[in-house]
């Protein structure tokens, strides 16, 4: 709790924000009931994890932001899977804080930077990475993480290209998540562990909780 404390006093605007340098896990979430989001953000949030990326996978994805931000304000509550312009604009407007996708381009690269928000653009090879850094940007979604190289392709990565971070997704549980960490180039991962399809479905926060608590001490 105390670290939660910190976090909170310490990001007194979004753009100050950093979603790799809040906790060493960021919970992907998904929610078809938006009637969830403010319990599973606190559940969350008391084990640990600050950070929490809501995916626009679902009709709900722009009101459990709204309801995350406006009543869980120790969160920093984020738009995933963000894949046009307009998507950025909606999930700002909902109060994310930070915006991920899983890959780019042009327009929605030049929406995320416009929005005033950190963003977290995906790539899965050096030469994405290189694009990225040719217009400035040093934070990155490393995804599919597994099915890209996993830890040995982002090693490779570190000594070439070491003005890029990354926040590795996809495939990482909690007994993989300490090698990405280990990493020189990895301030973070993304991963759904901490919230199992039967703790959601039963709301069994206090589960949750504990399960996010184990993943915030993955790096002491």
């Amino acid at each position: 709790m105390g670290r939660i404390s910190a976090v909170t006093s310490a990001v007194p605007s979004p753009a100050a924000v950093s979603p790799l340098d809040l906790a060493p896990v960021v919970p992907v979430v998904v929610l078809p009931d938006a009637a969830d989001a403010v319990p599973l953000a606190r559940a969350l949030v008391a084990g640990g994890l600050p950070a929490i990326e809501i995916t626009l996978r679902t009709p709900a994805a722009a009101d459990a932001i709204r309801a995350v931000a406006e009543q869980v304000p120790e969160a920093v509550v984020g738009a995933g899977t963000v894949l046009t312009p307009e998507q950025v604009e909606t999930s700002v407007a909902a109060g994310a804080r930070f915006v991920v996708s899983p890959g780019w381009t042009d327009r929605l690269l030049d929406a995320m930077r416009g929005s005033g928000v950190p963003y977290l653009p995906g790539v899965s090879t050096a030469s994405e990475v290189v694009a990225l850094l040719e217009r400035g940007v040093t934070e990155m979604k490393f995804f599919p993480a597994e099915a890209a190289g996993g830890p040995a392709y982002l090693a490779s990565l570190a000594s070439p290209l070491p003005g890029a971070r990354f926040c590795p997704t996809g495939g990482i549980d909690a007994a993989r998540a300490p090698e990405y960490l280990a990493l020189p180039n990895v301030g973070c991962v993304g991963g759904t562990w901490m919230l199992p399809a039967d703790a959601l479905a039963d709301r069994d926060w206090a589960r949750v909780e504990s399960l996010a608590r184990e993943a915030a001490a993955l790096r002491g």
